[in-house]
């Protein structure tokens, strides 16, 4: 208190300026009132309510009948109303419900506590167990890809364990790549392996639209106890809705990061990206988009393109990343096949063909390749890897005629060395899914395999 009576701050004159400012935003930016509309339309998952201050990717709740609240999304707008699809079942949703904004976007705990879990696309347990929350970062799901010029170029070589891939196909740390195959051709079984024999610090599996009861093979058989160590899965089943299997592919890719930012070496592998477009499809059609090729929507090629592209190479760390893509009838030309293909680095085509011969992971060696391979990779590895891929399609050329007998020994080097060597490099190609391999000393058998060769 001052001689006059009036009362003086301790604090200077420039740090109460400062305060007032911060109390004013922050006065500025908070809601005095609370939000709520009513439902005007339910059809299908989706839901129209008219709610002021609503932006598109909200998350909403719902209240039913009994009182449970119901988890939504903003989609899209139609006028003044809102277009909401659930995240689960709409049971107990009636005309006139209320409806009330969280006023953000979907966001999921990620951290350490994740490895060895399975979680849904929101984050929530799946397996039993509850998560340690004591330390989460919460991140949201969708978020955009790193800035190209901030993105390393690929140098180092990434080991899957899979010696067809790593001797002729060679992967790199940040590498995306697509593997294709129609159903029943061993998908799944060829990303256990990897996941088990991969060089990755960290697994990150997405599985979507998968049937239920494969969750939990694909965990105890296809991981098994050491792959599950250092690996999270996210899980959206086949009966759940649309929008919930698409948050999966975004979900996983944000678990990814996490890892990434803290400089590991991960894994990403999604099973399948064409159910992942499928639900899309659906969200679409739902919300009045007009249907293209085989009834996609337009907008799901664009975010295709965007989820594709968060994964990669990065100053801190890296995500390699293995989309596995369904083609529908074994065809190529499908529109989700050909629009992938055209945004990753690499494909790997599963033929049935193959399988059939008993051959596994069934591997079209020929028709697969891998966009990096020639930068890094040395010399001597591309020159053996070339000669085993000219011997295959020379033998594959001239097949028939050796099958029926009308080939004759003699008449053409080439064929006479690729009926020499085939039985070689058929072994070669062959895997158990129990086998450990060495990147090395595959790649050391390869150009120890081809160093004879001479055409």
């Amino acid at each position: 208190m001052s001689d006059s009576g009036s009362f003086q701050s301790p604090f200077p004159e420039d740090k109460l300026i400062e305060t007032r400012t911060r109390i004013r935003e922050i006065l500025y930016k908070t809601d005095l009132y609370k939000y709520k509309g009513r439902v005007s339309k339910l059809q299908g998952l989706t839901v129209e309510a008219t709610l002021p201050k609503l932006k598109i990717g909200d998350l909403c709740f719902i209240e039913s009948m009994d009182g449970t609240p119901k988890a939504a999304e903003v989609v899209a707008f139609k006028g003044d109303t809102a277009q909401m699809l659930l995240l689960y079942d709409g049971t107990g949703i009636y005309q006139g419900s209320w409806v009330a904004t969280t006023g953000a976007a979907i966001t999921v705990p990620v951290g350490d506590f994740l490895l060895g879990r399975l979680i849904s696309p929101l984050g929530e347990p799946m397996d039993g167990r509850p998560l340690d929350l004591s330390k989460a970062k919460y991140v949201n799901v969708d978020a955009s890809p790193p800035d190209p010029l901030h993105r390393p170029i690929i140098k180092h070589k990434f080991s899957t364990g899979v010696r067809a891939v790593d001797a002729l196909l060679t992967m790199g740390a940040g590498q995306r790549m697509g593997l294709f195959a129609g159903s029943g051709v061993g998908k799944s079984t060829m990303l256990g392996m990897i996941a088990r024999n991969s060089e990755a610090d960290v697994n990150v599996v997405a599985l979507i639209g998968e049937r239920g009861r494969e969750v939990k093979e694909f965990m105890e058989n296809s991981l098994g106890e050491e792959g599950m160590k250092r690996s999270v899965l996210v899980c959206a089943t086949g009966d759940q809705p649309p929008l919930l299997r698409m948050k999966c592919l975004l979900t996983a890719t944000a678990v990814c990061e996490y890892f990434r930012d803290q400089g590991k070496k991960v894994f990403l592998m999604t099973d399948t990206v064409t159910r992942c477009a499928m639900s899309g499809r659906e969200v679409g059609l739902a919300i009045g988009e007009p249907p293209t090729m085989k009834g996609y929507p337009p907008s799901i090629f664009s975010w295709l393109q965007k989820v594709l592209e968060r994964s990669g190479a990065t100053e801190e760390g890296s995500i390699t990343a293995l989309y596995t893509v369904l083609m529908e009838g074994d065809d190529t030309n499908d529109p989700v096949v050909d629009t992938v293909r055209g945004i990753i680095d690499g494909h790997i085509f599963l033929k049935r063909k193959i399988a059939a011969q008993n051959r596994f992971p069934a591997i079209d060696v020929l028709d697969s390749v891998s966009r990096l391979f020639t930068e890094i990779c040395d010399p001597e590895h591309m020159q053996a890897a070339a000669k085993m891929r000219e011997l295959m399609a020379v033998y594959q050329d001239a097949r028939d005629l050796i099958d029926v007998g009308a080939y004759e020994h003699g008449s053409n080097p080439k064929i006479d060395m690729s009926i020499r060597m085939m039985p070689e490099i058929d072994q070669f190609l062959r895997q158990s899914v129990k086998d450990l391999v060495n990147m090395d000393t595959t790649i050391a058998s390869l150009k120890d395999m081809m160093g004879d060769v001479r055409f």
